[in-house]
């Protein structure tokens, strides 16, 4: 009964039939997993699609969790024998968790309150009288109640105490407060002000020291931002009920909803100015601050959602990055003082060398020497650059030194570095590396995640990977189930090598845990690779569950059945099987033969297991097997002699990297160590409601400086590349204070350069010259 009103609920939302949201549950309940339902059942769910099944399972979780607080609220009540036939329909009736306390309120156990207290000295027959009869004098009827013994001395004791029975009848009126919470949602404004004496410590939320903006228009990255300066005790923040009315009138628009509600009138009785102050209190002192609080949270509930759906989409562009390929790789951490990190890996991510050179410190020598051999002795084709402090001298160093290479020489990528830190010092690198000292651990993820980022990235905590917006301030727990649901659903989009992946990318596989991925590996490491995919189910705990789970997701090169390569499920190799004798032909000679496919007609190899989605599905695998979904590898090309903040003019057109989207804009990666912004109005010459419709994290782009403003460290860019600088000077730099996701190196960057650039040259012959005697 339940999973048929919920199922009815999730299929309105999704515009989904209700039978194909009553299969789902049923798969999710007996343990599939979210990326097996969405590519191997789609005649069960009716074609649902990955991202319909998140949304469902999203809900569904929200649903149950209603259901279990529904029934203890009733249980509740129904002890407190207070359950009425029209009280148990609305409860019964309410998809609102909000709604839902709303109508227990009144039966919530609490400590005493003045109300109650007033209740049980007898004071609520003088409640009602006053309210209802207000041709009565307040204050010579109360002189009746008087009782020393229970706390009310005097008449205005008895009135004080009437009136917070009244006070609290009326807050806990469910639809009361429906009513004035729907006003508030669309009329109030949000006011924010800096703490007197902050203004100094709180520079950085000057934006938000005299703020005011509709509450209903409060985009997640403001509110973030001014939630996050309350959190510091920089800034207070309120909610105006009234932002439109005249200062002369005394009362709130809201009273005025609260006595409508109650349908009271006032006709100059003696007990009207009474009953007037009563509705004024329960507004001041109760509804007012209850709700406040409430949509305050329910702001911040909604910026974080959003939050949370922008670092999810930004990680899911970043994950599905189109890898470099299987190259012998140079990764190099770059750093001045430190030194610069080098690592080379082959073409299946493992270490041949390390090193550590020190060429802007006057170690010029060594470096070129060093750098030169690793590339000759390991036929290095790619020169991964982290993009962190003298990345730019860096890559100007490995140029020139790629320069003196005959023959074919690497290609130079300037990568992310976010994120390489944490998994350097986390216990996977630890293990994978237990003697390399944590700093050259950085250079090997460098090099990996160029080859294939999806692999290398996976060992790192997402919200560590950097692409998020005030990821600290959101709920870590949603933000984690979330961004876990992304990399499931990329590494299975993509799947995974069985006889190369490490443990951590195999333990995001549907169906996989981190034991049972190294159970794999060590299957792996004691017996050979996999030749097929049947010998999973050899693997130590890897039970039919996971293995059906599992299976289609693992790729095998080269193994015994070339459909072990593809996407293609191995309980539908019996369909593949009808195929080939069909069609007379070998599995090699099948696929990737997609003009012998095109010929077929998928309603022929349907039958009562295998229905005609799946069969499609089949027909795309052997057109394309094992196709990689991810797009062509490319990178961008800084500009020559740009390469810190201080060499940027207003005008120069450059080609950079998108490497963080928000709700505000795009940040681009021109090679300056310095993020700039593109203001979400200067992405397109159109309007812009979202900035993921324009770009997403990884795309290359050309931009236009609009502004520099060095002292601040900020950078204002557009997209829009006839635009003038004096268009958008003022309003790009300040939403700038929005969000800064990387640091400009304090140190003198271009002196550094320099020095390399001129001594490179003369200084690279001479340690050749050395290093070949």
């Amino acid at each position: 009964m339940l999973n048929q009103q919920i199922s009815q609920i999730i299929a309105s939302e999704l515009n989904v039939q209700k039978t194909q949201i009553l299969s789902a549950i049923q798969l999710l309940d007996d343990g599939n997993t979210i990326p097996f339902i969405a590519r191997y059942r789609k005649e069960v769910t009716g074609g649902l699609d990955d991202t319909q099944l998140r949304h469902f399972e999203t809900r569904l979780i929200y649903l149950r969790e209603l259901e279990d607080r529904r029934q203890t609220i009733l249980k509740s009540i129904q002890e407190q024998g207070k359950l009425t036939d029209v009280l148990q329909e609305k409860i019964v009736n309410t998809q609102s968790k909000t709604e839902l306390e709303d109508l227990y309120l009144p039966y919530k156990p609490k400590r005493r309150t003045k109300g109650q207290i007033a209740i049980e000295a007898g004071l609520e027959p003088l409640a009602d009288l006053l309210w209802h009869n207000p041709e009565n004098n307040p204050e010579q009827v109360a002189l009746d109640y008087i009782d020393e013994n229970k706390g009310f001395t005097d008449s205005k004791a008895v009135l004080d105490g009437v009136r917070y029975i009244l006070m609290e009848r009326f807050a806990e009126d469910a639809e009361l407060l429906a009513k004035v919470r729907q006003y508030l949602q669309k009329s109030a404004v949000l006011i924010s002000k800096v703490l007197e004496g902050k203004e100094n410590e709180g520079a950085k939320f000057s934006d938000y020291f005299d703020h005011k903006e509709l509450l209903a228009n409060v985009p997640s990255h403001r509110a973030l931002a001014m939630f996050r300066g309350r959190n510091e005790g920089i800034l207070q923040l309120t909610l105006n009920a009234d932002p439109d009315q005249d200062e002369s009138i005394r009362h709130s628009y809201c009273e005025e909803i609260i006595r409508d509600h109650l349908n009271v009138h006032f006709n100059h009785q003696p007990a009207d100015k009474w009953r007037e102050q009563v509705i004024s209190w329960t507004w001041k002192i109760k509804i007012s601050l209850h709700l406040e609080t409430e949509l305050m949270a329910t702001l911040r509930e909604k910026a974080e959602e959003e939050a949370i759906n922008v670092f999810a989409q930004n990680l899911t562009a970043l994950l599905m990055a189109a890898p470099a390929g299987a190259k012998n790789t140079m990764g190099l951490d770059p750093g001045l003082r430190t030194g610069v990190k080098v690592a080379v890996v082959d073409s299946t991510g493992k270490l041949l060398a390390t090193d550590t050179i020190y060429p802007h410190t006057g170690q010029m020598d060594r470096a070129l020497v060093s750098i030169y051999q690793l590339i000759q002795q390991h036929n290095v084709e790619l020169i991964a650059i982290g993009n962190g402090t003298a990345s730019r001298e860096t890559e100007r160093f490995a140029k020139d030194v790629i320069k003196q290479i005959k023959g074919n020489k690497p290609q130079t990528v300037v990568v992310s570095e976010a994120g390489a830190s944490v998994y350097s010092a986390s216990e996977l690198a630890a293990k994978e590396f237990p003697d390399l000292d944590v700093s050259l651990r950085g250079a090997v993820s460098i090099a990996r995640r160029l080859q294939d980022p999806l692999a290398e990235l996976v060992k790192i905590e997402p919200k560590a990977i950097g692409v998020g917006q005030y990821q600290h301030d959101v709920n870590q727990n949603q933000l984690a189930r979330k961004l876990d649901a992304v990399v499931e659903d990329c590494v299975n989009a993509v799947g995974v090598d069985l006889n190369t992946a490490s443990a951590a990318l195999l333990a995001r596989v549907a169906g996989m845990s981190k034991t049972l991925a190294q159970n794999i590996v060590d299957y792996r490491d004691e017996n050979g690779r996999f030749e097929t995919r049947n010998q999973l189910k050899k693997v130590a705990r890897l039970g039919p569950k996971a293995f059906e789970q599992c299976a289609g997701f693992m790729r095998i090169a080269k193994g015994k059945n070339p459909l072990d390569a593809s996407g293609v499920h191995p309980e539908s190799y019996p369909v593949v099987e009808k195929i080939l004798q069909a069609t007379e032909q070998s599995i090699q000679d099948l696929m990737g033969n997609t003009a012998a496919i095109r010929k077929l007609d998928a309603q022929e190899f349907t039958d009562q297991n295998f229905g005609l989605p799946t069969v499609k599905d089949i027909f795309k695998e052997l057109e394309k097997p094992g196709r990689d979904p991810r797009g062509e590898f490319k990178t961008a090309i800084f500009m020559d002699g740009v390469e810190t903040i201080s060499d940027l003019k207003a005008g120069m057109i450059l080609e950079g990297s998108i490497t963080n989207v928000t709700n505000f804009g795009a940040f681009v990666d021109i090679g300056v160590h310095q993020d700039g912004l593109v203001h979400i109005s200067s992405l397109s010459d159109k309007f812009v409601e979202n900035p993921h419709q324009v770009v997403k994290t990884g795309d290359i782009v050309k931009v236009k400086v609009l502004d520099v403003d060095i002292a601040r460290k900020r950078i204002a860019l557009t997209m829009r590349l006839d635009e003038q600088a004096t268009d958008k000077k003022e309003k790009s730099i300040s939403d700038l204070t929005r969000k800064q996701h990387t640091q400009v190196n304090k140190q003198g960057k271009q002196h550094h350069h320099s020095q390399t650039h001129n001594a490179m040259g003369n200084a690279f012959a001479d340690a050749l010259r050395n290093w070949n005697k």
